[in-house]
């Protein structure tokens, strides 16, 4: 095999000074969104400019709203702490718990020995014990467990940091409140995906230094970086978004249709828990997603690549080319966020929409240069990759640019039609506003078939991605095409956090009393932010189809099944049963959200109908008691769900073996993924049917409108009931199917050695 232009060591450097980039470049974007004062007095009134600010409406005091700003955004940065905390002041319990599990699984393989081992690969070398890689797996998964519950957090934070200066700034344009959210996304975007590439590298070097030339082994036992990754994502998506659904659908169901006051209206008592929810949910829990997706194609990459010529000639360099796709990604994230933040300058509300497009189609144009680069520089000319039960595939450099570059693109495709089929400037959802003059039934049916129509474009990309990547380079191609889309993860976080702070600086602006011109500013941010997260969205889902598969091939390698056979008895009943897993957890989370939706409407009834003064708006609502109901829910009705997918593959493959957890695990990526993209993008297009006819910026719009019409009582039906859809059981689906594919992964040697205990039992 040819060598590579780039050395080891230099390998050894890039890799962490790109990660060092990504640090600094998110800090000097913290650093000027905290030029925008919240505090008090003259200063953070014009928040040290010279013109004066928004002050011509009658009875407005801006100094008094500046107050309240910072007031409204300390709530709720409190009760989306206080949530994270005690979420995982839980999750703390759960990884202790399966560390164990993982530890005594793994060890019992070999019957706890400490003794090295001869390799599979080549018995006249020796491999690590047994012991140590149910040691070194544990210790992965706990990494992994830590390093998405930082992302998590400080996404919460920077985003609770941001909003109310995005109301602020908004007194003064758009375009100055855009720049402030976008910049606070891209803090959370740039931190997670450096975090996540320099935990992995330090791990990888670190564990090297006792795996020795055991390159299977290492990478192997790396693979519970994923697992951790994903199980911490699994009850954070979950759990988060259980709590923002709860007190979204309580908050609208009672504030706007029976009481027929605005959205976030400061009388309505779960306006404090609503605004929490989209921080802890579509911040904290995207954050967690998207790193679970980074670390299981990043190790689905590095386990195939380790069994490959890579491994066998120990090519560290060559191994590292799933590690320098990552760094390469930062680099050019980074380029791309200057274009929106300095060179095209949003100037009008019609402009913020294709700015964000347009970092998507320049972050993927870049990646694609960046890619040709690093395949050139970073792999032999020529090299092999095994698959288990036939002949080694020869693959050549040029071909992996083609794998991961498919990815990407796919990628793109994905988000460009998520956003046709979501965004209130085409037809399919303006379709959805015009139902709703004849009701919320009708508004319902278009949606479900929006809904449906809109998978199909992205399935075929996802399937024209598969195809072209195995075909190439096997399943180490289509590990490096889940890469490929995750490539520009910093861009897609940037983008994808913009919505909820938006949000969140628009119900801070109507809680504070702000003036008119305020609102339909952060009216305008919000709208495009509903687009962006669900492009965010798609992207997490088809990354996740890229990536479970991907993490399918590395486990039938690692367990040492030749063929999965679909018409066989046990592969068959295993297929069945996982294509009916997302349908149960998706019945278990919409029926969690509705009981702690119930409860949260019990509530705000209460406070309306006990309080004297509420609805006038002379007494303040207890908001505390809503953050309580919407908290105690949530943590408790994510346990199920998250019970569900963690036992699942344990159960199956102990007892009934790994053929049959194969059939499961492609049944449930082909299921999953249908119904997570179906209900993403109804939930997102019924979310801007119904901000198209709030905003009536068109004579089609106002013929719905105005806001208590019953056209809009029809579409704030239609969002309520795709809440769930689209911020609780759509985005979870990605992680159920991920998570499942990685920790068969991971318990793989345990299934191979003594799984199948039903069908050795009945002799089978």
């Amino acid at each position: 095999m040819a060598a590579t232009l780039l050395s080891a060591l230099l390998v050894e450097i890039l890799i962490p000074v790109a990660a060092l980039i990504g640090m600094v470049f998110a800090l000097i974007q913290w650093f000027l969104v905290s030029r925008v004062s919240v505090g008090g007095g003259q200063a953070s009134i014009n928040n040290g400019y010279d013109q004066s600010l928004l002050d011509d409406e009658e009875g407005y005091d801006d100094a008094e709203a500046v107050a309240l700003c910072a007031e409204i955004q300390n709530a709720i940065s409190e009760g989306a702490e206080s949530f994270l905390i005690t979420e995982y002041q839980y999750l703390g319990i759960f990884m202790a718990v399966f560390s164990v599990f993982i530890f005594l699984f793994l060890g019992s393989v070999g019957g706890f020995s400490t003794k090295w081992v001869s390799c599979k690969a080549n018995p006249s070398e020796l491999c690590a014990p047994p012991l140590a890689n149910a040691l070194f797996s544990t210790v992965a998964f706990i990494l992994g467990a830590l390093t998405s519950t930082l992302s998590g957090y400080l996404g919460m934070k920077i985003a609770t940091y941001a909003n109310a200066r995005t109301t602020l700034e908004a007194r003064k344009g758009v375009g100055e409140a855009f720049i402030v959210a976008f910049r606070a996304g891209s803090v959370m975007g740039f931190l997670l995906a450096a975090n996540g590439l320099i935990v992995l590298f330090i791990a990888i070097v670190l564990f090297k230094l006792y795996y020795g030339n055991d390159w299977t082994g290492l990478y192997e036992s790396i693979a519970g970086y994923g697992l951790g990754g994903s199980s911490v994502a699994l009850f954070g998506r979950v759990g988060g978004g259980i709590y923002t659904k709860a007190a979204d659908v309580g908050a609208d169901l009672v504030g706007k249709v029976e009481r027929n006051i605005p959205e976030d209206d400061p009388r309505n008592p779960a306006v404090i828990a609503d605004n929490v929810g989209d921080n802890v949910g579509d911040i904290a829990g995207m954050g967690a997603d998207l790193f679970g997706s980074f670390a299981e194609s990043s190790c689905a990459a590095l386990v195939v690549s380790s069994i490959s010529s890579f491994g066998a000639d120990r090519d560290f360099v060559a191994m590292s080319f799933p590690l320098l796709i990552s760094s390469a990604g930062i680099v050019v994230c980074l380029i791309t966020t200057i274009f929106a933040t300095d060179l095209f300058v949003i100037k009008s509300v019609k402009e913020i929409e294709p700015s964000l497009k347009r970092q998507l189609v320049i972050s993927t144009v870049l990646m694609t240069l960046a890619i040709a680069a690093v395949c050139y520089l970073a792999l032999p000319s020529t090299f092999t990759i095994n698959v288990v039960g036939h002949q080694p595939k020869v693959v050549k450099n040029w071909k992996l640019f083609f794998c991961v570059g498919s990815g990407l693109w796919a990628g793109l495709i994905i988000g460009y039609t998520t956003e046709y089929f979501t965004s209130n400037a085409y037809q399919p959802v303006r379709d959805v506003a015009d139902s709703c003059r004849t009701g919320a039934a009708t508004n319902v049916i278009f949606g479900l078939a929006l809904g449906y129509k809109s998978v199909i474009i992205p399935v075929l990309a996802i399937a024209v991605a598969i195809f072209l990547s195995f075909s190439l380079a096997a399943m180490y191609g289509i590990a490096v095409a889940a890469l490929g889309m995750l490539s520009t993860l910093a861009t897609g976080l940037a983008i994808d956090a913009y919505g909820p702070i938006s949000d969140n600086a628009g119900g801070i602006a109507e809680m504070a009393g702000m003036p008119h011109k305020v609102r339909e500013r952060t009216d305008a941010l919000d709208a495009a932010g509903n687009t962006t997260a669900a492009i965010g969205k798609g992207f997490a889902i088809g990354s996740a189809a890229l990536v479970s598969l991907a993490l399918f091939g590395a486990f039938v390698s690692r367990a040492g099944i030749a063929v999965v056979d679909v018409i066989q008895p046990k592969e068959f009943v295993g297929l069945i049963v996982g294509a009916m897993l997302p349908y149960w957890f998706s019945a278990m989370t919409m029926k969690s959200v509705g009981k702690a939706a119930l409860a949260m409407v019990e509530e705000v009834r209460r406070q309306f109908n006990t309080i004297p003064g509420l609805m006038e708006g002379t007494v303040k609502p207890d908001y505390k008691r809503c953050v309580k109901i919407s908290t105690d829910a949530s943590l408790r009705e994510m346990i199920p769900p998250g019970a569900l997918v963690m036992l699942t593959p344990l159960i199956v493959g102990t007892l009934f073996g790994s053929s049959t957890l194969a059939g499961l695990l492609a049944g449930a990526l082909v299921s999953g993924v249908q119904i997570a993209i179906s209900a993403s993008n109804t939930g997102g297009a019924w979310d801007n049917a119904k901000k198209y006819i709030e905003a009536g910026a068109s004579d089609h719009a106002r013929s719905l409108g105005p806001k208590g019409s019953d056209a809009h009582k029809a579409a704030v039906i239609g969002d309520t009931v795709g809440d769930p859809l689209k911020d609780t059981s759509g985005p979870s689906l990605n992680i159920l199917i991920k998570l499942m594919a990685v920790e068969s992964l991971v318990f793989a040697p345990f299934f191979a050695a003594h799984g199948g205990i039903f069908f050795k039992w009945l002799n089978i």
